[in-house]
Parts: C-alpha cells; sequence; structure tokens
C-alpha cells in the first residue's frame, strides 16, 4: 500500500446495518404511492434525490414517533462494526460514514460507537410541517450529475487521490456513483453484482470482522 492516508466512506443501510431502513420504513407503514415510487428509484426512472424526497414526503411529520419507534425495534449492527472502528483507531484510519439514509436514524444508531458526528454524511429530516421534508446537505457539486441527494463521490472528491487512499465500504446503488472514485471496494448485494458487471475489482464481505481480515498492509 502507497503512503497515502487511508480513509474509509463506510454505508450505513444495509452495510452498517443489516437492512436497508428506509425501504423496511415504507414497507411496514405502506404509504399510498410508496411501492411505485421504491421501484422507479431502484430502476433509475426517478434520481435517488428525487425518489428519496418524494417518499418522505407522502408522511405526516406527526407520525414521527412511530417512526423512531419501528427503527429501534428492528435495527441490527452488523457484526465487526467496533472491530473494524477499533482497528482504524490504532492505525489512524479515518472512518467517514456516508450515507444517502436519515439523521434521525443514523445518529441514535451510531451513537454508542463513538463516531464524531463530523464524521456522519447523511440527509436532514425536517418535521417542522405538516408533512416530512428531506434536506440534502451534500449535493452533487459540478462534477456529479446524478442527483444523487447526498453525494458520495462529491464528499470522496474532498480527499484528492494525490493525498489519500480511499476505500469503499458498500452495498447498494447509492453506491455506484463513488465507487469509482475508491482505490479499493469492498462490496456486497447491488453494490457487488455492479462490481461485477463493470469488472471493478472489489473484496466481498458479509461482516466487518471479512472487512479487517483482509484490509491492505499498513505502512509503517
Amino acid at each position: 500500500m502507497s503512503t497515502r492516508k487511508p480513509v474509509i466512506f463506510c454505508d450505513f443501510d444495509g452495510t452498517i446495518t443489516l437492512t436497508d431502513n428506509v425501504v423496511e420504513l415504507f414497507k411496514h407503514f405502506r404509504p399510498e404511492g410508496a411501492e411505485e415510487i421504491l421501484r422507479r428509484t431502484t430502476t433509475k426512472e426517478m434520481s435517488i434525490r428525487e425518489g428519496v424526497e418524494t417518499l418522505f414526503a407522502l408522511m405526516p411529520s406527526s407520525i414521527k414517533p412511530q417512526l423512531v419507534e419501528f427503527i429501534q425495534g428492528q435495527l441490527q449492527i452488523r457484526s465487526g462494526l467496533q472491530e473494524l472502528l477499533d482497528f482504524c483507531r490504532t492505525h489512524n484510519v479515518e472512518f467517514l460514514v456516508t450515507s444517502g439514509g436519515m439523521d434521525f436514524i443514523l445518529y441514535p444508531a451510531l451513537e454508542p460507537f463513538g463516531i464524531a458526528p463530523s464524521n456522519i454524511y447523511c440527509n436532514n429530516t425536517d418535521f417542522s410541517g405538516t408533512h416530512i421534508h428531506i434536506h440534502s446537505s451534500h449535493p452533487c457539486d459540478e462534477h456529479c450529475e446524478s442527483d444523487c441527494g447526498m453525494c458520495k463521490s462529491t464528499v470522496m472528491r474532498q480527499y484528492p487521490q494525490e493525498e489519500y487512499y480511499r476505500i469503499m465500504i458498500g452495498d447498494s446503488i447509492t453506491d455506484f456513483a463513488g465507487a469509482a472514485f475508491a482505490d479499493l471496494i469492498f462490496a456486497r448485494s447491488h453494490l457487488e453484482d455492479e462490481c461485477r458487471r463493470l469488472q471493478m475489482p472489489y473484496l466481498p464481505f458479509e461482516t466487518f470482522h471479512d472487512v479487517v481480515r483482509q484490509f491492505p498492509v499498513l505502512p509503517d
């Protein structure tokens, strides 16, 4: 491995957690029209930003307590996360959570692991109106035309390749754009399929123990 500083960009839904919490949320509450929006987002007929904003706008802000209760009841953390975080702290590897998910889900779930809020990139959720509104606090820059909402490739470009060895850990369509900028990809599920389709080198994983085990040799 080069002397560039290693930095990890890790997805949340379906990567840090065992399931995609946003998808599970809408499967459970089933607001009218959600299934079609999910389908169109998955097939790329709608951009991720448009799909996410349209989905959440279907639900009244008044049900926030029920949303939180549901998430807390079903959210499960993938095995080995603490081991990976300990490894990163020991070896001075910067660990960022880059997620197309929602702040009201991510922050409570990650708080026990001591990840600084400044290292968590996600969408902001506004419950002040009659219906839920999503703010994309890290939108696409001039180099990305995918209308991602929370744009992972834009975040990654803040860490230039000349200085950083960029490592992506992910599983879904929200990781596709950023994967093109990674020096190393740990992939599962849809991201693994995409890496195979595009013949992009990657390392498979099921737990974060697998990530630690396959991590590149770090310089002294």
